[in-house]
């Protein structure tokens, strides 16, 4: 079984997305419990993917690669899952703010966090305050994660963490924010309760406001 995992693990890291789905059927054929392909091969190899990225080792393009394999590998063994039996790791809903529409760096986030076995929803682009409130609400996750690319947009994300105070919303979730012009005065400045400077770190920090949460309840 190691054998198994051992091998799905580096195709994760090498961005093997052609054999990745057979690979893990391989592994299910021979026994191997789904959960453990996902915490021992996925999860971890995306978190040597993490790393690397981190070290300036590898770029954004075999990031991506990496991810694609995972979500291929994890799309087959999802269905086999019973709800129940899965770890929960939280939930994050993701959005870029208001007046912004670039989601390269949002959406390789949620895919580095979906591959960490994180619940994502994705919420787009040029989310109002408004409507970030009321999807808050609505599904009522542990995180929300704000993305920025213009300097111009950054003062939305104070906008929502402020809203999420009036409305009564934010002692019962983590606010993590990140883009090219955010650093972590500015997240502190704000009220944030996290910044990751890349897709690797955002995972580190959504891990500890997890963690943070789960103590706090």
């Amino acid at each position: 079984m190691g054998d198994h995992i051992e091998t799905i693990k580096a195709a994760v890291i090498n961005g093997a997305h052609k054999e990745i789905e057979s690979l893990v059927q391989k592994a299910l054929d021979a026994g191997v419990n789904p959960e453990k392909i996902i915490d021992e091969a996925m999860i971890i190899g995306m978190d040597v993917v993490g790393n690397k990225f981190s070290q300036n080792l590898i770029f954004v393009p075999e990031m991506l690669v990496a991810a694609f394999a995972m979500k291929k590998g994890l799309d087959l063994i999802k269905p086999l899952l019973k709800s129940d039996d899965a770890e929960p790791r939280g939930t994050i809903v993701m959005c870029t703010v208001e007046g912004d529409v670039h989601d390269i760096g949002k959406n390789l986030v949620i895919m580095m966090l979906e591959g960490a076995g994180f619940n994502v929803v994705d919420l787009g682009v040029n989310q109002s305050v408004e409507t970030l409130v009321a999807k808050v609400k609505e599904i009522k996750p542990d995180i929300l994660g704000l993305s920025a690319l213009l300097t111009t947009t950054m003062p939305e994300m104070r906008k929502v963490i402020e809203s999420l105070e009036v409305s009564g919303l934010r002692k019962d979730i983590k606010v993590m924010v990140g883009g090219a012009p955010v650093d972590s005065a500015f997240a502190g400045k704000i009220g944030a309760d996290g910044y990751g400077k890349d897709a690797g770190e955002a995972v580190q920090i959504a891990r500890n406001l997890i963690h943070d949460l789960v103590v706090a309840s």
